[in-house]
């Protein structure tokens, strides 16, 4: 997942994250959707999932970047090839990704790969894609960065429902193409390619799908929550999610990703009006450090999201719901509500301490906004646009 720059604000706040901690307030106080629905099947288990995670985070692995993701992207193709997937690109699994040229060569050196495969569908014109990053931050000062959660955990999702899909006795409506994205956590290069040099239109593109840190707790909390982005731009997927429920023990909460800005793979295609689902269980204090490791991943907690977001990728597949793009955000007291709780927090004495005076004012006045939204019960479009800005200003000022 994509970091932001930190600011020092942080030095006087345990377990400090952006997206992690307003998410974390978030969680409490926006829309927790079908927590006590049990109506998705569970048919993936922790068996299936947590032995992916173990060989991708393994130190063997050697962070999976650069040369040393090589290995990890050939795991991908042939798990693909065993399950009898079709080549994304052409007759290959890989999609070459460029680097800059040097003064020696005219061609681009190769510095990456995605990994794509297909699922073919009774309709072949209209694609679904499942995603994940598999390329992580390396070795730095004789470190190794295994990334369990970030982003081994939502590799395993997506290998695990390709799986399952792979086996299934009919075929979907729709195709459905699974793809490891590369260099993610280099300003988003994989995806960025691939939605620039697509194998076919992206206006063919129903739904994407990318899953990022998918196995953990915002701040190690026992918090049963994965966080959903992007159907504020669809109403559809807001039907699906409402649809399938959850698995038992798992709470969804919707939030728009302008809220948080670009985290993750979802950022070129939202770029592109394609309907896509985001989901995340948030920053943790390992995040992006040699402490991200298979033994504090909560693999029933990834099991479960792995339950629920196969359970959406087959309602769009097999042609039960259609998503459309559509510009105006849905609105909603959701994200009033839950920002207002969050400034009120802050506005605490001990909070306050460290902030100062123009950050203590961007919040108080967040706050009171937010109050007079509540206080109305609705939200213009002039209120949302006022909540995006302020919302910003406090990830990039305040959080």
């Amino acid at each position: 997942m994509q970091s932001r720059p930190r600011t020092s604000w942080f030095a006087n706040v345990p377990n400090p994250c952006s997206f992690g901690c307003v998410v974390l307030l978030l969680s409490g106080f926006a829309t927790a959707h079908a927590a006590d629905k049990t109506t998705t099947p569970t048919p993936i288990s922790v068996s299936g999932v947590k032995p992916h995670v173990e060989w991708l985070a393994d130190p063997a692995r050697r962070g999976r970047s650069g040369e040393s993701a090589r290995e990890s992207a050939n795991y991908l193709r042939d798990h693909f090839r065993r399950l009898k997937l079709r080549p994304l690109f052409g007759d290959s699994y890989f999609q070459p990704l460029p680097g800059r040229a040097d003064e020696k060569k005219t061609t681009p050196r190769t510095i990456g790969r995605n990994v794509g495969a297909i699922l073919p569908g009774r309709k072949s014109d209209e694609i679904v894609i499942l995603s994940a990053h598999y390329d992580h931050l390396g070795v730095s000062k004789n470190s190794v960065y295994p990334g369990a959660d970030d982003n081994a955990s939502g590799v395993a999702l997506m290998l695990e429902i390709a799986r399952h899909l792979a086996n299934r006795k009919t075929p979907p409506d729709r195709t459905i193409a699974f793809v490891g994205f590369d260099l993610e956590e280099r300003l988003l290069w994989g995806s960025r390619w691939f939605a620039a040099h697509p194998p076919w239109p992206l206006e063919r593109v129903k739904l994407f799908i990318t899953a990022d840190m998918v196995g953990r707790s915002l701040g190690n909390l026992p918090l049963p929550t994965v966080f959903c982005l992007g159907s504020e731009h669809a109403p559809q997927l807001r039907t699906v999610l409402d649809r399938v429920g959850s698995p038992r023990g798992l709470e969804v909460a919707r939030l728009g990703a302008d809220l948080v800005g670009t985290r993750s793979d979802y950022g070129p295609f939202r770029d592109r009006k394609v309907p896509f689902l985001f989901f995340s269980t948030g920053e943790h204090p390992d995040y992006h450090t040699p402490r991200d490791t298979p033994e504090k991943v909560d693999f029933p907690k990834l099991a479960r999201i792995t339950n629920l977001v196969l359970a959406i990728l087959t309602e769009v597949a097999d042609g039960r719901a259609d998503p459309e793009w559509v510009d105006k955000v849905q609105l909603g007291l959701d994200e009033p509500r839950a920002l207002h709780r969050i400034t009120s927090l802050m506005m605490e004495e001990e909070r306050l301490k460290g902030l100062t005076d123009l950050q203590k004012l961007l919040v108080s006045t967040t706050r009171n906004k937010c109050r007079q939204i509540l206080d109305a019960g609705k939200i213009t479009a002039d209120d949302r646009k006022w909540l995006v800005r302020a919302s910003a200003l406090l990830l990039f000022s305040v959080f």
